[in-house]
């Protein structure tokens, strides 16, 4: 399964043109696209206009939506930051963290275009597409 970061999400709503969008473009099988609760939120909680949230949150219904955070990955994620913290990398969303986690606990890839997921990759296992 494929998790598509925020990040991805907003340029491919802004018809920009990056390898990441291409990527997600090119992907044959919608329905290994995930999208986490978290995501979700982000993406829409960056649109002003109404209408226009209204229409995104209705095209990513298309895609499966989940809940990534719980308990369990809560505990998960504090683990992971603290170690990449041990090893003097920051991640500086929370989001991030929980988003990051969640496909690793979960062994899904992210596609993605944030700096910050590189020391999860680097040092946590955390895979991209």
């Amino acid at each position: 399964m494929i998790v598509v970061d925020t990040s991805v999400w907003i340029d491919w709503f802004q018809n920009k043109q990056t390898p990441q969008v291409a990527t997600l473009s090119d992907i044959n099988d919608l329905s290994d696209v995930i999208i986490g609760d978290i995501i979700l939120l982000e993406i829409l909680q960056g649109e002003r206009n109404e209408r226009r949230a209204a229409a995104i949150e209705s095209r990513l219904k298309v895609f499966e939506l989940v809940s990534m955070l719980t308990p369990e990955f809560a505990v998960a994620a504090a683990a992971n930051y603290r170690k990449l913290r041990g090893l003097g990398k920051t991640v500086r969303k929370t989001a991030d963290l929980i988003i990051g986690t969640y496909c690793i606990e979960h062994g899904h890839k992210l596609l993605q275009n944030d700096r910050d997921f590189q020391p999860m990759a680097d040092h946590l296992g955390l895979q991209f597409v």
